[in-house]
């Protein structure tokens, strides 16, 4: 089968290697343009270009204003199926019709549930026990095509976002392959979606990052894993801003302190009242530093009992 991917970050890059790795015939690799990033803010390419560069596979960047001219080399490659995995760019017409298995999409859950840009990030957030992903044509909506295949992953309740996405990444690569077979042998159906079950995840901002101490400290724990690695959360004590990098519940019934207090402080974890419950606070960082477990951190920066963290 002649493809066409098109993919940006690490979730993309198992499904690149895995289309490599089945001989499927890779004509063009589409990404984003290369971006300036780190302390030296150099100019970086995507994981995707890396990996296609190392393969010696053809790589065009799909920048503003490249719609028409990427269109037409992708449409030129004739490909019958164009793979897209985070791609981060809204497909149109022709792309979507015109090859013979249209556009097909990897996603990061088991939609509809959790359509939209950061599906494995609002599973955690809502404290999903289950997520996945789905194999599906893509349409003109938003995640919204028939759905080709899905495979289910059980959430674990330590498991952070990045952890997640990548165990997705590598489910997702292994299922594309065994659709993309069945597509060419007519053995899939496609089934369309329901969306009355459609839940929508937006874009991830840094306004998630305050961690309020008022909620139960189960939804804490579930938006400390949600945001981790990006974009963090986060509390002050006092004037110094603080990043929680990893916690766990240490208690679900209510401490009778006020929320954001500090109850204990030792080795094995800073406890803190929640609104209900207390959290044990594991692993933390200081801007422009890397996270380091607990009691590293409090060799350099103390935390007693008492002192009161806050949003």
């Amino acid at each position: 089968m002649k493809v066409v991917f098109m993919g940006s970050p690490d979730f993309a890059v198992p499904s690149l290697e895995a289309l490599v790795e089945a001989r499927f015939d890779v004509r063009l690799v589409v990404t984003q343009p290369d971006r300036r990033a780190g302390r030296g803010r150099k100019l970086l390419p995507t994981a995707v270009k890396e990996t296609a560069r190392q393969h010696g596979l053809r790589v065009l960047d799909f920048g503003k204003g490249d719609r028409e001219s990427v269109t037409a080399q992708v449409l030129a490659a004739e490909p019958d199926a164009v793979v897209v995995v985070a791609f981060g760019h809204i497909l149109r017409e022709p792309l979507l019709s015109t090859p013979r298995f249209g556009c097909i999409n990897v996603h990061a859950s088991l939609l509809p549930r959790w359509r939209g840009v950061s599906p494995v990030q609002y599973a955690i957030l809502n404290g999903d026990t289950w997520s996945g992903v789905t194999i599906m044509r893509m349409d003109a909506g938003v995640d919204t095509g028939p759905v080709l295949a899905t495979r289910s992953v059980p959430v674990g309740p330590e498991d952070t976002a990045g952890e997640l996405l990548d165990r997705l990444a590598g489910q997702g690569a292994d299922q594309l392959i065994h659709t993309l077979r069945d597509l060419e042998n007519g053995a899939i159906e496609p089934r369309a979606q329901n969306d009355e079950g459609a839940v929508y995840a937006p874009k991830l901002t840094r306004t998630l990052s305050a961690i309020r101490w008022d909620r139960h400290c189960v939804v804490v724990h579930n938006q400390i894993r949600a945001l981790s690695p990006w974009p963090g959360s986060t509390t002050y004590l006092g004037d110094q801003l603080l990043k929680v990098t990893a916690a766990r519940p240490a208690a679900v019934h209510a401490s009778g302190s006020e929320p954001g207090t500090v109850l204990a402080v030792s080795p094995g974890g800073v406890e803190v009242a929640c609104g209900t419950g207390v959290l044990r606070l594991t692993a933390m960082q200081l801007p422009g530093r890397r996270p380091l477990p607990v009691d590293e951190f409090l060799r350099g920066f103390a935390i007693t009992a008492g002192d009161r963290l806050s949003s």
